[in-house]
């Protein structure tokens, strides 16, 4: 009796080996940082779970309170934040952990750990309750601070081309975590009925153009000219579409995947930006850099931006490098020609 090749199809390769694969490439690696990007993919388990029963057992909507941020906490970002925080404390591998949701540095206890990790650990985590895609954003940075102390703030503002390794977990219609250690980025799909993460997506490349532009323009009227009128050609000249969901996570992806790009530009309200560089820019940065994209804040890339605190804002452009080199370009233009009247007037 013949059986169909369909029914013998191999299941592919685990997320755990391919970082085996990926440490026997380093013939001094000694596993730290290996064991580390397991503990954060065990938390993103336990919070895939979390959200897909979210509705059943009475964790959607607000906590009740405000994090750093100023922001209304979920529920689920309360939960998100304990899971990831006991998956690193107890992998041992990270002395320090920043996080979108407290104040402080939180200190593990693992003072000979060389490790810290910067989190946000459920971005778009008020759109759980309309059933819309959320995530998880990390970035790892090798501690500078002397091994058996604290972990201390400059071990977090080292600036974001220190990065050992970064990422996200994007929980949605398929829950995919995707992760660079500086060699390409690669992509996971988690199997639920496995309990594993496989290998679905290998050496990423962005497009280098995109007819895809993500931004919030309910603040349209609030953007300074030129990021209105790069919208408005994105439209009426280039043929583009707006596509924004309003969770980064999920437009990153997206964008990451078919070319395009993110604005989140200075409005009235935020006029030094909306999002935190050291655990939401720097680590999509990394990753679109990675796969041949481009982010900037309009005057430098996002990766060389010097960090002052630890819970800094910036104004952030993300996508591909064709876009991004226009926008920066038309912004280039409009800075000099604002130069050149001052100077006149003068």
């Amino acid at each position: 009796m013949q059986t169909s090749n369909s029914l013998a199809l191999p299941v592919g390769t685990t997320l755990d080996r391919f970082i085996n694969k990926q440490q026997e490439a380093f013939p001094y690696s000694t596993g730290e940082l290996s064991q580390l990007l397991r503990d954060i993919a065990l938390a993103s388990k336990i919070i895939n779970r979390e959200i897909n029963r979210a509705g059943l057992i009475d964790i959607t909507g607000a906590f009740g309170s405000n994090n750093v941020q100023g922001e209304a906490q979920q529920k689920l970002d309360i939960i998100a934040n304990i899971r990831f925080i006991r998956a690193l404390v107890n992998g041992g591998q990270v002395v320090g952990i920043l996080s979108e949701e407290d104040d402080e540095i939180i200190q593990t206890g693992n003072v000979n750990s060389k490790y810290v990790v910067a989190m946000d650990p459920l971005d778009g985590s008020s759109n759980i309750d309309v059933n819309v895609s959320i995530g998880t954003i990390f970035s790892i940075y090798r501690r500078v601070s002397e091994i058996g102390t604290p972990a201390t703030s400059e071990d977090f503002l080292q600036g974001g081309r220190k990065q050992v390794a970064a990422g996200y977990i994007l929980y949605g219609s398929s829950t995919i975590m995707v992760y660079s250690t500086g060699k390409g980025v690669n992509a996971f799909t988690y199997e639920n009925s496995l309990g594993e993460y496989f290998l679905s997506h290998t050496s990423m490349e962005m497009p280098q153009d995109g007819k895809i532009y993500s931004v919030n323009e309910a603040y349209f009227n609030q953007f300074s000219n030129p990021i209105r009128q790069f919208i408005e050609n994105l439209r009426n000249e280039s043929g583009c579409m707006a596509r924004y969901i309003g969770s980064l996570v999920a437009d990153f992806h997206r964008n990451l995947l078919k070319g395009g790009i993110y604005l989140y530009p200075p409005t009235r309200k935020a006029s030094n930006g909306k999002l935190r560089l050291l655990y939401e820019c720097y680590p999509l940065a990394y990753l679109i850099e990675q796969a041949g994209g481009k982010a900037s804040n309009g005057q430098e890339d996002i990766l060389d931006i010097v960090p002052t605190s630890i819970h800094q804002r910036t104004i952030v452009y993300l996508g591909s490098e064709k876009l991004v080199d226009k926008l920066t370009s038309d912004l280039d233009a409009f800075n000099n020609t604002i130069v050149q009247q001052l100077a006149t007037s003068l």
